[in-house]
């Protein structure tokens, strides 16, 4: 993983240009590392993103009784525990990653013993009740430990049955976590989601030829009964992070005279709905699918031409497969004209940060007007950049990377405190700013 400096200053940028490619894709490569990990021999994963998250992932792993090494050409080798995990000698730290917590609950509700997760401060102030109930009902038993229903957690596992779960709220995290658990339950778990999310884990479920069905807005999975599952070791490929993609498409999309090319990156329908926020915004973009997938995920390529923007609404059915690009929309909404407005996002207030206060109170600095909801904000474009102080990340990589894309259209010099945490979910952001133009120090 690169060096990531403390802070940064981000100057005045001219027109965004070139072509990258971004680094495998976060949630996938979580799933792939625990699938690997459960199965029988030795799996190679190339593209698999070196983060700080994802490599919690990999220890925590370990801490079960897979082993990891990267090769010289950083192709990732995982050697599974043939679906026999051990209980590890203290609690696994998983840091900062929120999948990695909520995934991997799942798969330890369905073990013999019990298991305790725990993370840094940031993690253990996210609820975690929202995987204890339908774990539960499974038959596990989970204690949240933490204040207010947060992590540690402590899970005695084991004789799972699958339930009918109606999810109560869009969650790709809660989702797989069942789904995972289901592979270790007699009989069948089924899920019906309020509004489609990400569906990673059920495309690698199907590439591993795992029995789920999709039906509408109802996914099903027979399970496999204590013994759990009969992995074997394969061979994966990770594409392109679409959410790292996106802070390039939006870094060009503002600013006349940009020309950016992300290429192999993901473009899972599921994902890209920023996608259609740029286009409804009047941004110039192009999206090339290629003929063949990367192991049951689309891929292809993304060209963004920079030109003047106009204010859009998001809300509803659309912010759950939006989540992780919805500071970049209110980024949209301090460049373009009119009034952008975030609705329906109250989850944003439980990530990593509370990134509806943060995020406000960054662009207040910037000299944004913007006003606050319970829900999200609705931000008064296009507004004169000129920063008032130095902008805080709340230790959040989100918030950290899309105030960077935000003080690149600033007028004067913008400092940045706090931007190790970056490394969480890209390391290489710096080197990939710098390459297409952006001037930071």
């Amino acid at each position: 993983m690169s060096t990531i400096p403390q802070s940064v200053i981000v100057a005045p940028s001219g027109p965004f240009r070139g072509e990258l490619e971004v680094a495998g894709d976060k949630s996938i490569s979580h799933r792939i590392a625990m699938l690997a990990g459960l199965a029988s021999g030795t799996s190679t994963i190339s593209n698999f993103l070196q983060s700080e998250d994802c490599v919690n992932t990999l220890r925590a792993m370990e801490a079960l009784g897979a082993r990891s090494y990267f090769d010289e050409d950083g192709l990732l080798h995982v050697q599974g525990t043939g679906g026999n995990l051990m209980e590890p000698a203290g609690a696994l730290n998983v840091g900062n990653s929120g999948t990695t917590i909520r995934l991997l609950s799942g798969i330890l509700a369905g073990q013999p013993g019990t298991f305790e997760i725990t993370g840094d401060d940031s993690l253990c102030t996210r609820p975690m009740g929202r995987i204890k109930d339908p774990l539960e009902r499974m038959g596990a038993k989970v204690e949240v430990t933490g204040e207010r229903g947060t992590a540690p957690i402590r899970i005695t596992g084991g004789k799972l049955k699958g339930i009918d779960y109606l999810l109560p709220i869009a969650s790709a995290q809660v989702k797989s976590c069942v789904l995972l658990a289901g592979l270790f339950a007699e009989g069948v778990t089924s899920i019906t989601e309020p509004v489609p999310t990400r569906d990673h884990t059920e495309r690698v479920f199907k590439m591993l030829d795992l029995p789920l069905t999709v039906n509408g807005s109802q996914i099903s999975l027979k399970g496999f009964g204590g013994e759990g599952p009969r992995l074997k070791a394969r061979s994966f490929a990770v594409p392109g992070d679409f959410s790292s993609a996106a802070y390039w498409m939006v870094a060009a999309a503002a600013r006349k005279g940009s020309d950016v090319t992300i290429r192999n990156v993901g473009l899972n329908p599921r994902r890209m709905a920023l996608i259609d926020v740029l286009k409804r915004a009047g941004a110039q973009v192009d999206v090339r699918l290629d003929s063949s997938s990367i192991d049951g995920e689309p891929v292809g390529e993304v060209h963004v031409l920079g030109g003047k923007l106009k204010a859009v609404a998001v809300k509803g059915a659309e912010i759950a497969n939006l989540i992780d690009e919805l500071l970049l929309v209110a980024v949209l909404g301090c460049l373009a004209d009119g009034v952008t407005r975030i609705e329906n996002a109250a989850e944003l207030r439980v990530k990593e940060s509370d990134r509806i206060a943060t995020a406000v109170a960054n662009m207040r600095l910037m000299g944004v007007e913007v006003e606050e909801f319970p829900d999200g904000m609705a931000i008064k474009g296009p507004a004169v950049l000129k920063p008032t102080g130095a902008l805080r990340t709340y230790g959040d990589h989100r918030n950290a990377m899309a105030m960077s894309v935000l003080a690149s259209y600033a007028r004067e010099q913008t400092v940045i405190n706090n931007v190790s945490c970056v490394d969480t979910s890209y390391p290489n952001f710096w080197s990939d700013f710098k390459s297409l133009g952006g001037n930071v120090e």
